[in-house]
């Protein structure tokens, strides 16, 4: 009987994050501490006692091959500050990944932003720990892909 599965597809190995023969620019949001009530838990949910939260955002963007300061990409990170100091009034929610994934969106919605590493802890979670939390790096989508 013949194999009914199909042909594994052919690549040439894992894409790599950034093509070190191009310019790219960093730019930094870090250890931006901000309060909101997220968690799993029950004792992580009480409203008087939100979490303090340390977030750090780095955005990435390539330069064009001219290196002249007029054709440099400008990356506004104003728009992130703006979200993270909005959270403290923000609803619960019960985890950082939903938070992570907002900021993410938020970094998108930004011209010239290629991708993105964002993370978010909690640094007085655990006693034996400086901090427990999530990082996601993310490319920006592909147009047409969904």
């Amino acid at each position: 009987m013949k194999d009914e599965f199909p042909a594994p597809l052919a690549t040439s190995g894992p894409q790599p994050l950034w093509d070190p023969a191009r310019d790219y620019i960093r730019v930094v949001l870090r250890d931006m501490q901000v309060e909101a009530r997220v968690g799993l838990h029950p004792w992580e949910k009480h409203p008087e006692r939100p979490h303090r939260l340390v977030v750090n955002v780095e955005l990435f963007a390539h330069l064009p091959p001219d290196r002249h300061a007029s054709s440099r990409p400008i990356i506004d990170y104003d728009p992130i500050h703006d979200a993270l100091k909005s959270w403290p009034g923000r609803p619960h929610v019960p985890l950082l990944e939903t938070l992570v994934e907002e900021v993410i969106e938020i970094c998108f919605g930004i011209e010239g932003v290629a991708a993105c590493r964002v993370s978010i802890l909690k640094p007085d979670i655990f006693s034996d720990a400086a901090a427990a939390g999530v990082e996601i790096y993310r490319r920006r989508p592909a147009k047409g892909r969904g």
